[in-house]
């Protein structure tokens, strides 16, 4: 029999990416350059173009850092060099990032690795990217084991990398593990997965929660907590959103009360009566 996997309740909901920004400042102030390259880059990675821009800044301070032999500052700016500079940067994010997996960085690993793996700047070599992953992985680093994850056969395997991903903090691999669990009909723990990553940012995760609750996949339908995810997907920049939760409150036939603790729990009272509103074909205030 599996085991079953909840999620983590000790892993605490991401910083928003003006904390992140600001956390930067806070460490270039500080002289801190690999705090504020870390902080910079994962405000990048939530899709901010000022933090990718500011990312690019500390560059010099990282190469200073590589060339005096730290094997994390080295891992750092290649993946920098290779995410946010055009392809003329490559062969110094190679080199970098290998020098850096050579040195034992876990993150410089699962740098180099994806750079074989992809056959990014050097030949493509799956088999030593799996091993360069595998590594990280046994390491701690949490990218590490969600990169073996999706070059893995062995299904045990796999959920057992997300789940410890996940258990670090990477909501990607909680929102992945949800997809796996899926796969297999374990849709009560998926849907948990689903609602754990939905409240850490993750989009599809967003869409996959408010989709079940509608449809009643993993538990009973409850529109509430449909409308609710419907709702935040529309924080999301995902319009469509909106339109489902009409419908659905429309469906439904959602009274007042329940549309506004839908959007007291997405955190957007005034969406929700923007909501109420709608449905009952009044003009807005």
């Amino acid at each position: 029999m599996s085991q079953t996997l909840d999620p983590p309740s000790h892993v605490p909901k991401p910083p928003e990416v003006a904390e992140l920004l600001d956390r930067g400042r806070r460490a270039a102030e500080a002289g801190d350059w690999m705090a504020a390259g870390q902080a910079w880059v994962l405000a990048a990675m939530e899709g901010n173009r000022e933090g990718a821009e500011l990312a690019t800044q500390v560059t010099g301070e990282l190469l200073r850092l590589a060339d005096a032999g730290s094997a994390e500052a080295a891992a750092l700016l290649a993946g920098i060099l290779l995410e946010y500079f055009d392809e003329s940067a490559l062969p110094m994010a190679v080199k970098y990032a290998k020098a850096s997996a050579e040195a034992g960085s876990p993150a410089g690993r699962r740098t180099y690795g994806h750079m074989l793996a992809e056959g990014v700047g050097v030949e493509q070599d799956s088999a030593r990217a799996i091993e360069l992953f595998r590594t990280a992985a046994e390491d701690g680093d949490a990218y590490g084991a969600f990169n073996l994850t999706r070059r893995s056969d062995d299904h045990d395997e796999s959920l057992r990398l997300l789940e410890r991903a996940a258990g670090q903090g990477l909501v990607v691999a909680g929102a992945a593990l949800a997809d796996r669990l899926s796969a297999v009909d374990r849709d009560e723990e998926a849907l948990r997965w689903y609602v754990w990553a939905a409240e850490r940012g993750d989009t599809g995760a967003v869409n996959a929660a408010a989709c079940w609750y509608r449809d009643g996949f993993g538990t009973e339908p409850d529109p509430v907590q449909a409308v609710r995810w419907f709702v935040t997907l529309l924080a999301h920049g995902n319009g469509d959103g909106i339109h489902e939760a009409i419908q659905l409150a429309k469906r439904a036939a959602m009274t007042e009360d329940q549309i506004r603790e839908a959007g007291r729990l997405a955190g957007d009272p005034g969406a929700a009566e923007a909501l109420i509103h709608t449905v009952e074909g009044k003009p807005l205030p």
